[in-house]
């Protein structure tokens, strides 16, 4: 191509130079903004369309109906009136008896002192029943307020527990007992007490036991202390002697509180033959 034809030429025609103008890509690229320019313009018309349709079916519905009023008067309705009758009052009935059961103080007794009708009742067998100062059989206890046996039943007291602390027991849940145990009673004893006393007085090989009892208060003092029989050669005053000496003890405890406690004690001295 000359000089003058490239200047002239299009941009299109120089990159065909030489090449097969005929293949189509020659012709594809010639027509591209024809065909651009063509798919722009229907594209714009369709829109066109669209929009002026949607714009006439608008204003088509847009038309108003009539509106119909019409008054509706009701006449004055009269009910019937229908008298209601009073219920009548349930008839008296005797409201069901609830089982009770009889408060029972805490005491600690001996077996025979003890009434079928005072034993204290397991706690199981409470769950269902009223509690009050008689014993009633009756249905179980569901809910139902059940009205007292008799007078005054109803504000059930327990019965005051006599105070018993100045009581002197014999038996207690814990016992009195020496400082640091029984280990160290039978130390206190074996150091204190003069084995050789029924010896120095002429008492003859054997074995002689002496039982005293004495008392240990709520503070642990030892008093009243007793033998409560005499081997003899002595042994009964030395054996009183060394508890009187010792120290005081740890109280008995019972119901949770300190008591005063009646304890007895064996010591026995042996004598044997040379």
């Amino acid at each position: 191509m000359e000089k003058i034809q490239i200047l002239n030429a299009d941009l299109l025609d120089i990159l065909f130079e030489g090449r097969n103008k005929s293949y189509g890509a020659y012709d594809l690229r010639k027509t591209y903004s024809k065909r651009l320019t063509f798919a722009l313009a229907g594209t714009f018309f369709i829109s066109l369309l669209l929009v002026i349709s949607t714009v006439v079916a608008n204003s088509s519905r847009k038309k108003e109906m009539p509106m119909m009023v019409q008054d509706i008067i009701l006449d004055n309705l009269k009910l019937d009136e229908k008298k209601v009758e009073p219920t009548p009052p349930p008839p008296n009935q005797d409201p069901p008896k609830v089982e009770i059961t009889k408060i029972t103080p805490f005491q600690i007794l001996k077996d025979a002192l003890v009434d079928d009708k005072d034993e204290m009742k397991e706690v199981e067998n409470l769950d269902n029943t009223k509690i009050g100062n008689v014993n009633r059989e009756g249905s179980k206890d569901n809910g139902i307020e059940a009205l007292p046996v008799e007078a005054g039943i109803s504000n059930v007291v327990a019965p005051m527990i006599e105070d018993k602390t100045e009581e002197i027991f014999y038996v207690v849940q814990n016992p009195a007992e020496f400082p640091g145990g029984l280990s160290a009673w039978s130390k206190y004893l074996e150091r204190n007490l003069n084995s050789d006393l029924p010896i120095n007085n002429g008492a003859p090989a054997g074995k002689y036991t002496v039982v005293v009892s004495f008392t240990v208060d709520k503070n642990g003092v030892i008093s009243d202390v007793l033998a409560e029989n005499n081997p003899g050669y002595g042994t009964d005053l030395e054996a009183i002697r060394v508890i009187k000496k010792g120290p005081s003890w740890k109280p008995a405890v019972q119901n949770g509180r300190n008591v005063i406690y009646r304890h007895e004690q064996s010591i026995t001295f042996q004598v044997t033959e040379e």
